[in-house]
């Protein structure tokens, strides 16, 4: 059998640098070597590409950048090249057959790095460019889901050139959302740059927090209940896992709560059967509507009070460490984690 092979790319100009780098590492860790050779290029947080050969504990600890190995290479635009172009003492390319771009967040996981890889006419895992980017947009996600009539609280978005009065705005928003209230970023994962915001003294630095991190920001109704979630794969109309619920640590499921303070998982989540099928249907719904395609965890939340199930956000890059929701829902519905990164990479090549 002649193994395919496999380039990785991992770190990125992004907030969410280091969890990509110990997903890749997990990633290199269990995938087949019968099936696949790998190549691994490294993203800086500079934005500086390298061929990297060292081993993984230093992709862990983020020393990899010093690895006197390094070597710069990059993903050619030029089709005839279908790979890297590697520089250095000895230029030469590399022929990829597939790219598992394990990028969280911008410059990565936002439709940059899709479309790349569709100009280099090199398969790649995961969504395309459209859903990419409407997926890492928070504002544009619930624009389509309100018109798809999936359930979203309520929210309203801001940019950073509009002339905000805070005391006036404190005031709409209280009466419109109420407080709780979260200020989020529109494009940031891992719930990088989130605030809940309590009263109307915590409202403009929480805007200014989430406009550090970018131009456009959304704020959303903090409703109250479950924190659940679940695994979608496939190209079209994906399988769905069973449902697991989350219960954090911290006050919200932060970026602290996801990979370094770990929340308490339940899977499947205790929840009656009747709403984990009509999460599984919204979420395939979602899936189908937004164009995903490949693999993705969409994120919900039940108000058990009222008994509404809200859509969240949808992550077309989700997390790949061991402490992953998403290689657990799909471990808990038979794939193993070895399986599941042979099986995204088929259905890439598939596409």
């Amino acid at each position: 059998m002649n193994k395919k092979r496999i380039c990785i790319l991992f770190g990125g100009v992004s907030s969410e640098y280091e969890v990509s780098c110990n997903s890749a590492a997990s990633i290199v860790e269990n995938i087949s070597r019968d099936a696949f050779d790998i190549c691994l290029v490294g993203i800086t947080k500079e934005g500086k590409w390298f061929l990297y050969s060292g081993d993984i504990a230093s992709m862990r600890d983020y020393t990899w950048v010093d690895d006197p190995g390094n070597i710069p290479a990059v993903i050619s635009p030029d089709r005839s090249v279908h790979g890297l172009m590697v520089m250095g003492d000895e230029p030469k390319t590399i022929y990829i057959d597939c790219v598992f771009p394990v990028l969280h967040g911008k410059n990565g996981e936002d439709g940059t790095m899709q479309g790349l890889l569709e100009i280099s006419g090199i398969p790649y895992v995961g969504c395309g460019v459209l859903a990419s980017s409407v997926c890492m947009d928070k504002v544009f996600t619930t624009m389509i889901l309100d018109r798809t009539g999936i359930a979203h609280v309520r929210w309203r978005s801001f940019l950073a050139s509009d002339e905000l009065d805070y005391e006036k705005l404190s005031g709409e928003l209280e009466e419109y959302l109420g407080y709780p209230m979260f200020v989020k970023p529109a494009n940031a994962g891992s719930s990088v740059g989130i605030t809940k915001v309590h009263n109307a003294s915590e409202l403009r630095p929480a805007f200014e927090l989430a406009f550090s991190n970018d131009s456009k920001i959304i704020v959303e109704q903090a409703a109250v209940g479950k924190e659940l979630e679940c695994a979608g794969f496939g190209n079209g109309i994906p399988f769905i896992s069973r449902v697991a619920e989350i219960i954090p640590k911290h006050e919200f499921y932060d970026y602290d709560a996801k990979y370094i303070d770990a929340s308490v998982t339940v899977l499947p989540a205790d929840i009656p059967e009747s709403l984990s099928e009509k999460m599984r249907e919204t979420a395939a719904k979602a899936y189908v509507a937004l164009n995903c395609r490949g693999f993705s965890r969409i994120d919900f939340l039940w108000d058990e009070k009222s008994d509404t199930l809200y859509l969240n956000e949808v992550n077309t890059i989700p997390g790949f460490t061991a402490i992953s929701m998403y290689p657990q829902c799909m471990q808990d519905s038979g794939m193993s984690y070895s399986d599941l990164i042979t099986n995204l990479i088929n259905l890439a090549m598939e596409e």
